[in-house]
């Protein structure tokens, strides 16, 4: 029997948050019994694009000039290509346009998945816009799923009927990670200086990196040694690469651009830095917190995502002293793995059993005949 083959709607599959969520659970679904097909918005190629296409998917690039003619491309996409009844869409707001495209074109089943709090962009034309998105997404979709109930609430206004599934990652793995990756940082840079700290995230606007680089600025004006690496790539890298010079901190702060080796990084590290203006349920903060890394977040980040194993300090964006108070006096909490790994288990972060899950979920839509 041929597999049920459901269409993910993605901007590109890079290294970032939702697009890891997805990752590793097509990595962990039964692949005999379930394929993930890729709609995508660029010709470029995303970091996951060679393993997709290994794991038996397709990528499927569409190329428009703005979300209108987007979503006609998509419905005509959809039209001929009628094997796909079940579209899982990934775009947040921009969900809207697609699950009209696959109404529009007889999709049975529209999945709105929401992996954020909030919409980044202020003003009359967003916020009138995030309305209509948010009525959209709730019309037309035919099923919910967000990555945490404050993510639910924002793009569905409830958390109810809205299946909260979590963004898990490899648990058995991250333990090992945890257990045999402490002086990972040496293979990078082997004059290392002091305090260890990271983080991870986009270069863009949202993850704050200014913040972070006064933060360590601080530090070297206080006499504090630090090695600082910054993992990611994005849109305001010259902007965070001019600050490191502005602010004089070529000799302790490091960009490392996209890496396949985060959680080993991760597991390296005295503490993880992440002062971000909104998130929805970060797979980072899932990572951190399974090999054990200490993360000071920001305070507007949900406070789900503190797993209840000590690892997580939220602070204030007001003050930068706060923070840096916080990183002069961190130390690291002693969680056993075993604890970690059962706390995390009994949280449903265990992506091989919410890949069964997704899997069992796949199953039933295809076997139900309810839709609209």
């Amino acid at each position: 029997m041929n597999p049920i083959r459901v269409l993910h709607i993605v901007g590109k599959m890079d290294r970032a948050g939702a697009e890891t969520m997805l990752i590793n659970l097509y990595r962990n679904i039964d692949r005999t019994q379930v394929q993930f097909d890729f709609i995508t918005f660029t010709t470029q190629k995303g970091d996951y694009d060679d393993e997709i296409l290994a794991l038996g998917g397709k990528i499927y690039p569409i190329i428009a000039n703005n979300s209108i003619d987007r979503m006609f491309k998509l419905t005509s996409f959809l039209k001929q290509h009628s094997e796909y009844q079940i579209v899982h869409a990934h775009m947040l707001l921009n969900n809207a346009f697609h699950l009209l495209a696959a109404k529009q074109a007889g999709v049975k089943h529209r999945i709105s998945h929401s992996h954020n709090t909030q919409n980044a962009k202020s003003g009359i034309v967003a916020n009138f816009y995030e309305k209509f998105a948010i009525y959209l997404n709730k019309s037309l979709s035919t099923k919910r799923i967000a990555c945490g109930k404050e993510a639910a609430e924002y793009l569905f206004n409830t958390s109810k009927n809205v299946w909260l599934l979590n963004n898990a990652i490899d648990l058995q793995l991250y333990n090992e990670i945890s257990l045999t990756n402490k002086n990972s940082w040496k293979a990078v840079k082997s004059d290392l200086q002091g305090l260890k700290i990271i983080q991870v995230g986009r270069l863009n606007e949202v993850k704050n990196h200014d913040f972070s680089l006064k933060i360590a600025r601080k530090l070297k004006e206080l006499g504090i040694n630090f090695t600082f690496f910054i993992v990611g790539q994005g849109p305001f890298q010259d902007i965070i690469k001019k600050n490191i010079q502005d602010y004089g901190l070529e000799e302790n702060v490091f960009l490392l651009g996209v890496r396949n080796d985060v959680p080993n990084l991760m597991a390296g590290a005295d503490v993880m830095l992440m002062p971000s203006l909104h998130e929805g349920f970060p797979v980072v903060l899932v990572e951190s917190q399974a090999v054990g890394l200490l993360s000071l977040i920001s305070d507007r980040i949900a406070p789900e995502v503190d797993l209840d194993l000590g690892l997580v300090n939220f602070l204030s964006l007001d003050n930068v002293d706060t923070w840096v108070e916080a990183l002069k006096n961190q130390k690291n909490k002693s969680v056993s793995q075993s604890e970690i790994y059962t706390c995390l288990q009994a949280s449903g972060f265990n992506v091989k059993k919410n890949a069964t899950d997704l899997l069992n979920f796949y199953k039933d839509l295809k076997k139900s005949n309810i839709g609209n």
